[in-house]
């Protein structure tokens, strides 16, 4: 809940301080919480045999999707187990056909395919996991104050890296960023995945978000208007409007 409009974008500013999530991560090393759930973690990948011993576990999946950025996946254990275990080189596969591109990222950022459980046993990526458990404690600590935080966060960290509109729509944060900013309603979800693709284009051209100044407008209107919803200010607009 926001304590005010007024608060809303000096409060993002702060937390892009680098100096400000450091303190909040040095703080978070020391959490209980975040102690427990990594030793649970490392408890399950050591006794599990293989890759698919370990994502049956809830402990490892506590873990492993909260810090690869995919928490809000936890009630769907089944896709997780299938997802992270898949070949992300398959064009015919499972990773191609979500929706959602974070599954591939994951996959390929940890290399789960050739490495499988050694991939979740490296002491890097133990130390990556840590590290994401503890910002993603520290982001959903402003979203308590400053709904849409954590979304402006990773936003801003990512949105260099997509190449077309349906990586914006396939991805359920940047999708969220997005659709807000340009003030595109719920029902959009509605229309097939190429009107909603036509859509974004026609408003937003995948070139702003290289362009820094542009990428904190987006940014600064989303969580505006999140916090505006959120206030029971926002206003509707009739979907027909952005066929």
């Amino acid at each position: 809940m926001s304590y005010g409009l007024a608060s809303v974008i000096p409060s993002y500013r702060q937390a892009l301080d680098p100096k400000v999530e450091a303190r909040a991560l040095e703080r978070l090393a020391k959490d209980p919480q975040v102690q427990r759930k990594m030793k649970d973690f490392e408890t399950a990948i050591g006794k599990a045999k293989d890759l698919d011993a370990a994502l049956r576990d809830p402990r490892v999946l506590a873990v492993l999707l909260p810090s690869m950025g995919l928490g809000d996946q936890l009630d769907y254990p089944g896709l997780a187990r299938r997802a992270l275990a898949a070949d992300p080189a398959d064009p015919k596969g499972l990773l191609s056909r979500l929706t959602d591109i974070r599954w591939k990222d994951a996959v390929v950022a940890l290399d789960l395919k050739k490495k499988g459980i050694e991939a979740l046993r490296d002491l890097a990526n133990l130390a990556r996991f840590d590290k994401g458990l503890r910002s993603l404690q520290w982001r959903q600590s402003l979203d308590e104050t400053t709904t849409g935080l954590s979304d402006a966060l990773y936003f801003k960290q990512v949105a260099a890296s997509v190449t077309s509109t349906y990586g914006l729509l396939g991805n359920a944060v940047l999708r969220r960023v997005v659709t807000r900013a340009l003030g595109l309603p719920d029902e959009l979800a509605l229309q097939s995945v190429e009107a909603q693709s036509r859509a974004v284009a026609k408003r937003l051209p995948l070139a702003d978000l290289r362009d820094p100044k542009k990428v904190e407008r987006l940014i600064e209107r989303y969580l505006t208007h999140a916090n505006m919803d959120d206030a029971g200010q926002g206003s509707g607009y009739p979907l027909s409007l952005f066929a």
